[in-house]
């Protein structure tokens, strides 16, 4: 007879849910017949990539035979510039997945705890839960906004870690400059502050904090951002992060070798050269995220006032429902009941058409 192996593995791990990943155009069209399919479900950017990054990347691919710069080297370097940080406080990770991830294996062991906002994104409970810490969750304010000092009331002699993402996903609201000084300056000094600041780019709010600032004076904080989004290369997983030089030099002992590719790293380089591209594509989201809201305007729809490029929009039905029936019309969404939201759904900014298509089916759902 075989191993019982959900008896032999670590127990701790059967409790942890898998991250179920927004439904890719090919799988619709592949199950439901259909041709003219968008999505709006993966915040991912419609606009696409530079085409510097098409050409950096089709350069790399002639190399692919050797392996990649383990250092990332010249991508470090110029994040190290961007940011105004010193090149070993920079980590460069697999997308800001990877780096969640060691963060966790870093900073949490069996019996210590992390605090963050619920809903907010599910990979901080996943890489919490890989090493068996606590998890303390502080509920959002207001419905939609992370709650500050309701996390700082659930820190304890046993915290290590607080994750904080701003923009929040789900939700694209923000915690603005006044409070996260506050929040920074109550932070006790052994508790780490990771601020995921993966949507950056696009906000508009002037009393948006930039993380580093805080990390400058001294305080325990880490700010990730990523490629993934503004500069569309969600497919490549490029992730970045400062820290403090501590903790970075214990990251880089225990992150993997040849962490993040060759085609990657040069894509990135192209990326971050091409400032009128960002631009382009910062325009492009803000154009489409004032449609959708004056169109939910327009329709009666309550939705979150965000800063990033999707809304969480309430269409006062039941959202795994809506889900299915947008699905059958050729829209891809994100039902909001696996996010606590049961009468919600997350929508990312598309193209124009695409914007247009989803308005049009929902206006017939609701009618």
């Amino acid at each position: 007879m075989g191993a019982d192996w959900n008896k032999l593995v670590n127990q701790h791990l059967l409790g942890i849910s898998p991250y179920v990943p927004g439904k890719p155009i090919s799988e619709v069209q592949r199950e439901l017949g259909l041709t003219d399919v968008h999505k709006l479900a993966s915040n991912e950017n419609l606009l696409g990539p530079s085409p510097k990054v098409i050409e950096a990347i089709n350069k790399s691919a002639l190399e692919v035979n050797y392996y990649p710069d383990g250092g990332c080297f010249y991508l470090t370097q110029a994040l190290a510039e961007m940011l105004g940080v010193d090149a070993n406080q920079v980590v460069i990770g697999n997308g800001t997945d990877e780096l969640i991830r060691l963060i966790c294996n870093v900073m949490l062991n069996p019996g210590a705890e992390v605090v963050f906002g619920h809903p907010s994104f599910v990979m901080y409970t996943i890489s919490s839960m890989v090493m068996g810490a606590q998890i303390k969750m502080a509920p959002l304010r207001d419905t939609y906004t992370i709650d500050l000092k309701g996390i700082l009331d659930l820190i304890t002699d046993k915290t290590r870690l607080v994750f904080i993402a701003n923009p929040n996903n789900p939700t694209g609201t923000i915690v603005r400059r006044k409070e996260t000084d506050e929040f920074v300056r109550a932070l006790p000094p052994d508790v780490l502050a990771v601020f995921d600041e993966a949507y950056s780019e696009y906000v508009q709010d002037p009393e948006y904090p930039n993380a580093i600032e805080y990390m400058n004076e001294g305080y325990p904080v880490i700010s990730m951002r990523t490629f993934s989004k503004a500069y569309a290369l969600a497919g490549l997983r490029v992730g970045y992060g400062a820290f403090p030089k501590e903790i970075a030099a214990v990251v880089h002992r225990v992150r993997n070798p040849f962490n993040v590719n060759q085609i990657a790293q040069d894509a990135a380089l192209a990326a971050l050269a091409d400032k009128e591209h960002l631009a382009k594509a910062v325009k492009f989201n803000t154009d489409g995220r004032e449609y959708l809201c004056k169109e939910f305007d327009r329709l009666g729809l309550p939705y979150a006032p965000t800063e990033a490029n999707f809304i969480l929009v309430d269409v006062k039905r039941d959202a795994q429902e809506m889900f299915e029936a947008l699905l059958r019309k050729g829209v891809i969404v994100r039902p909001g009941k696996f996010l606590g939201f049961p009468t919600h759904l997350r929508v990312s900014v598309a193209s124009p058409e695409g914007n247009e298509a989803f308005i049009k089916a929902l206006e017939e759902l609701l009618a």
